[in-house]
């Protein structure tokens, strides 16, 4: 079991799992790196709000936002979000990313990961029907009032049932 998760789960017993997954994020090394900040969470973890703002520590050649920076603040949310809500009896992975610029970001940006709960019902019934889906999801960075896109991320997720994905890669160990 990863550190992370081992505190994640004796966390969350002490001050809840929204708190724990927004602190987590905010303090952890790898995400603070990315500048971004977790600045909402619902206490049910389906809405989580991001903020990238400007600064020294992110402005690329030309005075933007660094692309890096972008993709780092949206990168781990949809996957970290969706192994919380499905819960332990499956596995959830990243499998791809890519990230589209549509313009330089010279303000603050935020985005927004929104699952709903007919959602997280609809991916467990796929996958306990099919054993192993992917799903794609998209991620807007925007401005503070969500009327300019400047960046979309599509990420596609690898989900399973944590029993067939263990069997799965018993087989290939074996061949």
């Amino acid at each position: 079991m990863s550190v992370y998760k081992t505190i994640a789960e004796l966390g969350s017993k002490f001050v809840g799992k929204s708190k724990l997954f927004k602190y987590g994020f905010n303090y952890s090394p790898m995400y603070r790196r990315s500048t971004a900040k977790i600045i909402d969470i619902s206490e049910d973890l389906l809405n989580v709000t991001v903020k990238l703002p400007i600064s020294y520590k992110n402005k690329n050649y030309v005075n933007s936002i660094f692309g890096g920076s972008m993709f780092s603040a949206v990168d781990p949310i949809p996957m970290i979000q969706l192994m919380n809500l499905l819960g332990n009896d499956f596995v959830v992975w990243d499998k791809a990313a890519e990230i589209y610029f549509k313009k330089p970001a010279k303000e603050n940006l935020f985005a927004d990961f929104v699952y709903t709960m007919s959602e997280i019902d609809e991916i467990k019934a796929r996958v306990e029907s099919e054993n192993e889906i992917e799903i794609t999801t998209i991620t807007k960075l925007t401005n503070l009032d969500r009327t300019v896109t400047y960046c979309e991320v599509k990420k596609t997720i690898y989900i399973a049932v944590k029993s067939f994905y263990i069997e799965k890669k018993k087989l290939k160990n074996r061949q």
